[in-house]
C-alpha cells in the first residue's frame, strides 16, 4: 500500500470513529421549562460598535422570563451602540481600559460577570438571536447534565449562496475534527470544544475560578475557557441550541473568509502537531477524493470519503436557518477551505476589532487530582464557593 493511500485510509478510519458518536447524542435544548422558585439568571452581552446588530439580541433577551437583568459591556464603541442598548432597557456598563494581556471581548465578558447578581450568568455575543426559552433550558440542561459549564450551538443565518457555501464548508470542518455536536460522552479536555457565543454558568463559581480571565489573551477564548476549567475537573458541555438560537456571524462571504480562520483552527489552544494533524486530517479526507475525482482517478476509498461529505449536508442542512443551494455546493469549497486554514496556521491573525493581541500562548489542561488511596474517590480540584451544579440542582430536576 502506497504511503499517501495508507495515510488516508488512516484518516478515515479517526474520521469513522469521530463521525460515530452522532449515534449517541444529548437532547437538543427545548422551551417549555421553567426556573426552579428563586434562581436568576443575568445575561451579559459584550458589545463593540454593534449598533446594526444588537437590538435583535437585546429584544430576545427582554422577551426571555428566564432572565431577570441584561448587561451590556460596552467596549468603547465609536457608535451608537450604548444608547440603543439603554433604550432596549438593558443596564448598559460603560467598559474599563482594556488591561495588558487581555483581549477585549474577555475583559467585557469579566467585567459584566462582576457586575451580575443572577445565580447564573448567560454570556451572548451581540450578534446572536435568543428566543424566549432559552435560559430556562440552559438552566434545566446544567442540571440534567450534569454540567458546571454550558453551551449552545446556533443555527446560522448567511446572506448569500457563497456565504453559506464558505461557511458551511468551514462548518463542516469542526465535525470531521471533533464529531456531531452534544456528545453523550464528553470529549478529553484537550479536544474539548464550546461555543463563545452562548455560554451559561452558576456565577459564584465561575467568579471564583477566575472566570474569562482563563482566556484572557486568546482569540479562541471560549475554547481556552473550557478547556481549563475541564481540566481542573469541570463539567463542560455543548448542546444543540439551533431550536433557540440564530446567529448572523458575517455579512458576506469575504467577511467568513477573512474572519472566521482566525479562531477556527484554535491556534491559541492547539499546539503545532494537534493543528498539523488537523489539517492532514482534512487534506485526506476531502481535499484529495476531490482532486482525485477531478483528474478523473478516484479510488474505492475516495468514493466513499466523498459520500460520507454528502451525507454530512444533511445533518448541516439543519444548522441553518434559510439552506440553500450555498449549502449543496459547499463541497466544492473544501479544497479552498483547507488552504484557507493553512494559511492561517502558518500567519494567524491576532488583530479583531482595531486591536492587535499578543496572546499568552497555550493554556495546558490541569488534570484533577487522583485518588490517593483506591478506596477514594476522585475529585475535581476545590472550588472556594462550591461547584456550579450545586446551585439549584435539587430544585432544577423537581421543577423540569
Amino acid at each position: 500500500m502506497r504511503p499517501v493511500t495508507a495515510a488516508q485510509a488512516a484518516a478515515a478510519a479517526v474520521l469513522a470513529a469521530r463521525l460515530a458518536r452522532g449515534r449517541s447524542m444529548r437532547p437538543p435544548l427545548r422551551a417549555g421549562h421553567a426556573l426552579p422558585p428563586g434562581v436568576t439568571v443575568s445575561a451579559v452581552v459584550p458589545a463593540r460598535d454593534e449598533a446594526a446588530r444588537i437590538g435583535p439580541c437585546l429584544a430576545g433577551l427582554r422577551a426571555d422570563p428566564g432572565i431577570s437583568e441584561v448587561i451590556v459591556v460596552d467596549d468603547h464603541s465609536a457608535d451608537a451602540t450604548a444608547q440603543i442598548a439603554a433604550r432596549a432597557g438593558a443596564r448598559v456598563l460603560a467598559g474599563e481600559p482594556l488591561p495588558a494581556g487581555w483581549a477585549g471581548k474577555q475583559w467585557a465578558l469579566q467585567q459584566g460577570l462582576q457586575a451580575a447578581s443572577g445565580d447564573f450568568v448567560l454570556t451572548i455575543d451581540a450578534d446572536a438571536r435568543p428566543r424566549p426559552g432559552l435560559a430556562a433550558a440552559l438552566v434545566a440542561a446544567a442540571a440534567e447534565g450534569p454540567f458546571d459549564l454550558v453551551s449552545a450551538g446556533p443555527r446560522f443565518r448567511c446572506d448569500s449562496p457563497a456565504e453559506q457555501a464558505l461557511h458551511a464548508s468551514m462548518l463542516a470542518t469542526l465535525v470531521y475534527r471533533f464529531g456531531p455536536i452534544g456528545p453523550a460522552r464528553p470529549p478529553r479536555p484537550a479536544r474539548l470544544i464550546i461555543n463563545g457565543q452562548c455560554l451559561l454558568g452558576a456565577r459564584r463559581p465561575l467568579t471564583a475560578a477566575g472566570g474569562f480571565a482563563l482566556g484572557r489573551g486568546q482569540l479562541a477564548d471560549d475554547i481556552a475557557l473550557g478547556r481549563a476549567l475541564a481540566g481542573r475537573g469541570w463539567r463542560v458541555g455543548l448542546l444543540d441550541g439551533r431550536d433557540l438560537l440564530e446567529v448572523d456571524m458575517h455579512a458576506s462571504a469575504a467577511e467568513v473568509w477573512r474572519e472566521w480562520p482566525r479562531s477556527l483552527l484554535m491556534a491559541d489552544v492547539n499546539g503545532p502537531f494537534a493543528q498539523a494533524a488537523d489539517l492532514a486530517l482534512l487534506g485526506l479526507t476531502t481535499a484529495l477524493p476531490l482532486a482525485r475525482l477531478a483528474r478523473g482517478r478516484p479510488g474505492p476509498l475516495d468514493l466513499g470519503l466523498l459520500a460520507v461529505r454528502g451525507l454530512l449536508l444533511g445533518p448541516l442542512r439543519r444548522s441553518y436557518a434559510r439552506p440553500g443551494a450555498g449549502l449543496w455546493l459547499s463541497p466544492l469549497a473544501d479544497v479552498l477551505t483547507l488552504a484557507r486554514l493553512a494559511q492561517a496556521t502558518v500567519r494567524p491573525a491576532r488583530t479583531w476589532r482595531g486591536r492587535t493581541y499578543t496572546g499568552p500562548g497555550p493554556i495546558p489542561p490541569r488534570r484533577p487530582a487522583r485518588a490517593r488511596s483506591p478506596g477514594r474517590t476522585r475529585s475535581p480540584a476545590p472550588l472556594p464557593a462550591g461547584r456550579p451544579g450545586q446551585i439549584g440542582r435539587a430544585s432544577c430536576r423537581e421543577r423540569v
